[in-house]
């Protein structure tokens, strides 16, 4: 008899790449009297309990919308203090990543990111660039409009080089372009605090991802979360524009 959530998940049908909107830290704060740089603090046990939960999964890819381009626009001090907080973050996480086999990578404009900031990220993705679990993916920086676009312009130019003929152009070239380039697109997005929005976040690659909306709070957020919408994800039909006849008859031959 299967008792927890994570008995009643099949092994055989896990996504390969899970994507979460980290959402609701600043209202977590709010909610106790606290400043929201309390929530994002506090957040940090969140990824660590969903990133050990993934990697025991034998999840392929785990990404993280850690600071989107429109973050920036946040107050002064808020933004300097989550650029401090991800400097020590990342400094006290590498360790951990490297006793689970995991690598680290990171996608968005990082070249943005202050220098100190920068300098962890890439140290730590040197660090564990042979380990062969889990890759997280941090998205830093990070606005799916701003990948597209940055795409178009290196396509572009390597049009007008000669480096690619336009006549042969398909999504799967043009997926070279992006940064999400040799991941999976994600077959799961999970979106925490109640908001049911994208932000901004990996337009082109969820084209056909399974949505989750949770009501919990990114900081309360833990595995059993993670368990449920894993679970919820294994109960639907993932039919990609065919009809559910054309899905058993495919499973019946390929059985």
């Amino acid at each position: 008899m299967k008792n927890t959530l994570k008995d009643r998940i099949d092994a055989n049908r896990l996504p390969r790449h899970i994507a979460i909107i980290m959402d609701g830290n600043g209202r977590w704060a709010e909610k106790r009297g606290n400043k929201r740089i309390f929530g994002h603090k506090n957040a940090v046990a969140a990824v660590r309990d969903t990133v050990e939960a993934s990697a025991e999964l034998n999840i392929q890819y785990l990404t993280l919308y850690a600071f989107s381009t429109e973050n920036w626009k946040r107050p002064k001090m808020e933004v300097d203090a989550l650029m401090a907080l991800l400097v020590s973050t990342i400094h006290a996480e590498t360790k951990t990543l490297l006793d689970n086999n995991i690598r680290l990578l990171s996608i968005g404009n990082t070249e943005s990111l202050p220098t100190d900031v920068l300098a962890q990220l890439r140290q730590a993705e040197k660090k564990t660039a042979g380990n062969t679990g889990l890759t997280l993916v941090l998205a830093l920086s990070y606005g799916s409009r701003w990948e597209i676009l940055n795409a178009v312009k290196k396509l572009g130019n390597d049009i007008t080089t000669g480096k690619v003929d336009p006549s042969q152009l398909n999504e799967k070239t043009f997926e070279s372009y992006l940064d999400t380039t040799g991941f999976p697109d994600p077959e799961l997005l999970i979106r925490t605090s109640g908001e049911f929005r994208i932000s901004n976040f990996l337009l082109w690659q969820i084209a056909y991802t399974e949505l989750f909306f949770t009501p919990t709070l990114w900081p309360d957020f833990r595995r059993e979360h993670l368990y449920e919408a894993i679970i919820s994800f294994q109960h639907r039909e993932r039919r990609f524009g065919k009809t559910t006849e054309q899905i058993k008859t495919n499973t019946i031959v390929n059985s």
